[in-house]
């Protein structure tokens, strides 16, 4: 029971335990990890009858198609080197009846994931609230770990970063100033690596870096602010989820990308994951559906990447 309490808590200190910065920090060779996003245990069924905020009381098909990731996830070879779910874990905000329920079903599907592949998680809107409060974002912690935190992965360096902090921090102004001072100091490291992506839940933007702000998007001071700083500190990528759609786009030499969810579609894609590669000199990255990679596995183009030494 404690090791598998430990795969989700693995994030403390503002680090990642499954890796450790000596071994890591130094380029070795290329190498890919799975993003996916919005597994959202109880969507499916609030989006069908049309009520968002009561009517997720049953998620079994979100359940199967989990399970359909981690399986398809665990007979990769080689192995992803980490499978990182870009919030709204499950659809229940804090406070909810079913949200309980919702956080066991969805651990009870990924203890299943291979053990060397570690599990990484960002916060949603859904998992500490559309505007949280020290109290859901301490809640989140006990559950999955930290809220923000960075680690290194063969050379590269990763930031995780609490979005809804940047969405609307009326109700604790004192934790995103927090995440402001310590993001500034990891930047200031990001700036010596070969490589730095970043993950968070609710995109920059979706398309164009000025379009306007909406539910989808950080409102566009905070947004500008934002990817100035990025691009600054040489950061290659961010990789989201929130939209349940794919989309994405480049402010100066920053890709944004926008990956649909595991869980509910509300557009035109398929339930899937994203493949993301990463060679000493690019990050190349397709998004496959459920059913392509659990049957056919990746594709050789990108296999080919991954081999290059």
């Amino acid at each position: 029971m404690a090791e598998e309490r430990d795969m989700f808590l693995r994030a403390r200190g503002r680090t990642l335990s499954a890796f450790r910065e000596d071994d890591e920090c130094q380029w070795k060779a290329p190498f890919y990890f799975i993003q996916g996003a919005d597994p959202q245990f109880g969507l499916m069924k609030a989006w069908a009858i049309g009520d968002c905020s009561n009517g997720g009381d049953e998620w079994e098909e979100e359940i199967k198609l989990t399970k359909q990731a981690v399986q398809a996830i665990n007979q990769l070879n080689p192995k992803p080197k980490f499978f990182v779910l870009c919030g709204d874990l499950i659809h229940g905000m804090p406070g909810t009846q079913w949200r309980k329920d919702q956080e066991q079903d969805l651990k009870n599907v990924l203890k299943n994931i291979d053990q060397d592949i570690p599990l990484v998680f960002v916060s949603g809107n859904h998992d500490i609230g559309n505007v949280p409060t020290p109290e859901t974002i301490d809640d989140y912690c006990k559950h999955w770990g930290d809220d923000y935190f960075s680690f290194w992965v063969g050379g590269v360096f990763f930031l995780v970063l609490n979005s809804q902090l940047y969405f609307d921090s009326s109700k604790c102004p004192e934790l995103k100033q927090a995440q402001d001072e310590w993001l500034n100091a990891q930047l200031a490291v990001a700036e010596k690596c070969k490589h730095v992506i970043v993950f968070q839940h609710i995109p920059l933007f979706l398309q164009n870096p000025d379009e306007d702000h909406d539910y989808f998007n950080l409102e566009k001071s905070v947004r500008h602010e934002l990817m100035e700083k990025f691009h600054k500190a040489g950061i290659k990528a961010v990789f989201s989820g929130h939209y349940h759609r794919n989309a994405g786009g480049y402010y100066k030499d920053l890709e944004m990308v926008v990956s649909s969810a595991i869980g509910c579609q509300l557009g035109e894609d398929t339930h899937g994951l994203r493949v993301v590669i990463v060679t000493a000199e690019k990050i190349v990255h397709k998004y496959c559906s459920l059913n392509d990679l659990s049957s056919q596995g990746i594709e050789k183009e990108l296999m080919d990447l991954i081999k290059q030494n």
